[in-house]
């Protein structure tokens, strides 16, 4: 896999700089292909294995997880579409995009695995691999986060001259103030200082009867609702900032998607008090 990206995705600007935005492009649109194809059995075990971790399926996570990186990797793949030659042929974007590449398959490779072996991915120290591996799906998972605020950063001075304003902010801004929040939030959550380990805060520690398809704890707190509504900005942002661009000029989209972050973040950092005081987003 490592090899297929590297000629997808190379490190050094070729001379036919154009040729990269499409290969930024279809890498991140392949990438999540392979990903969802691989859901395909997981899905299946879904509906077939009775094992339990945290009174839920074995294969809760590893859906939930499969289902976020496939939108992450899309998500990066159109907006690299906004990249200009120039901009998508630097070597800092080329490393973003390709870091992002393995350590996504990485990271769900080993959440997979752990699974089929009826095994926790997460807060799993009980063993000496078992504390290598998931010490390792940290730094996949900060190498993630930070491969997306770099090609956020990157798309303020390298997006393409005729890209909307409001759809250029909201995509550079999306992915900074997501991977900023997301650092805080999921390292928060897995530094286990808030009554870990885990993501309870108070509450049942069970994952069973939490809000529908979210699982969120409905009887205490927990961190994950923070760290989703922190991920899902760089998805958010970006939408905004396109909309925006459909219904007001420059000027204007630029302040809507100024409000709208300020707003988006504020709500993260509500949910997370919210969280970390012990009491649920929807109590049921």
């Amino acid at each position: 896999m490592t090899m297929t990206m590297t000629r997808t995705i190379p490190l050094t600007a070729p001379a036919n700089a154009a040729a990269e935005v499409p290969a930024l492009r279809m890498a991140m649109f392949q990438m999540a292909a392979i990903i969802a194809v691989l859901a395909i059995p997981s899905v299946a075990a879904w509906f077939t294995d009775v094992r339990q971790i945290n009174d839920v399926s074995v294969w809760d996570k590893p859906l939930k997880f499969e289902a976020s990186i496939v939108l992450h990797l899309m998500t990066l793949g159109v907006l690299a579409s906004l990249f200009s030659a120039q901009g998508a042929a630097k070597r800092t974007v080329q490393l973003a995009y390709q870091v992002t590449a393995i350590a996504a398959i990485g990271e769900i490779a080993y959440i997979v695995l752990q699974a089929a072996r009826g095994r926790a991915s997460h807060f799993n120290t009980a063993t000496g691999i078992e504390t290598l591996m998931y010490a390792l799906m940290g730094i996949g998972a900060v190498l993630l986060v930070v491969s997306s605020f770099a090609i956020g950063y990157a798309l303020l001075a390298g997006a393409k001259a005729e890209t909307p304003r409001g759809l250029r902010l909201g995509a550079a801004w999306g992915l900074m103030l997501g991977s900023i929040a997301t650092l805080v939030t999921a390292g928060t959550m897995s530094s286990g200082l808030i009554d870990g380990p885990g993501h309870w805060v108070g509450g049942i520690r069970s994952d069973a009867g939490g809000l529908p398809l979210a699982g969120w704890s409905t009887t205490g707190g927990d961190l994950r609702v923070p760290h989703f509504f922190a991920t899902h900005i760089m998805q958010a942002l970006p939408l905004l900032g396109l909309i925006a661009d459909r219904l007001a000029k420059p000027r204007q989209a630029a302040l809507i998607v100024a409000i709208g972050a300020t707003g988006m973040i504020a709500v993260v950092a509500l949910a997370f008090a919210q969280a970390v005081t012990g009491h649920p987003l929807l109590p049921l």
